[in-house]
């Protein structure tokens, strides 16, 4: 069972990391003229991002829904931030690949292209989107209903049984 003040401590970090990736995406573009610290911004907010995902599926894994079997359960409780999750980070390491490629060469130069921009929008509507999912999920794994047998447990126990 996930103890209070562990559980703070992986709340501090998740909010830590979602903190950097907001931080990155909201002033990476004034680093456009040095692309070398901007890769490595967005080579570590891909990092960072990889990570929540990787401690929210441990938290999965802690719970006792988790080790009673009912795997369902969660990944349908849960099913839109983990999706989300798994589409925010392709949509980033794709919108970093892109913007890295057209800014290296010139970093002078502002370069927007039609796709770029679109790909720029989903991936910011996105990043709202995966940071609100992503808190919730957090927070709602926190709820002792998860570490403990309960009535809830055995009702929906029940009801993926049957």
């Amino acid at each position: 069972m996930l103890q209070p003040s562990n559980y703070s401590l992986v709340l501090f970090l998740q909010f830590l990391l979602l903190s950097y990736d907001l931080f990155v995406n909201s002033f990476s573009e004034l680093l456009r003229t040095t692309p070398a610290v901007q890769l490595v911004l967005f080579i570590i907010q891909d990092i960072a991002i990889l990570f929540n995902v990787i401690i929210i599926f441990l938290m999965f894994f802690n719970t006792f829904v988790f080790q009673a079997g009912l795997v369902n359960l969660l990944f349908h409780k849960f099913k839109g931030t983990i999706l989300l999750s798994a589409a925010y980070l392709a949509l980033s390491i794709s919108f970093h690949i892109w913007i890295m490629n057209l800014r290296w060469r010139d970093s002078s130069r502002f370069i927007w292209t039609e796709g770029l921009q679109t790909l720029f929008v989903f991936q910011r509507l996105a990043a709202v989107l995966y940071c609100y999912f992503y808190k919730r999920t957090a927070v709602h794994l926190g709820d002792p209903l998860f570490y403990q047998d309960s009535l809830w447990l055995r009702q929906e126990f029940a009801h993926f049984r049957g």
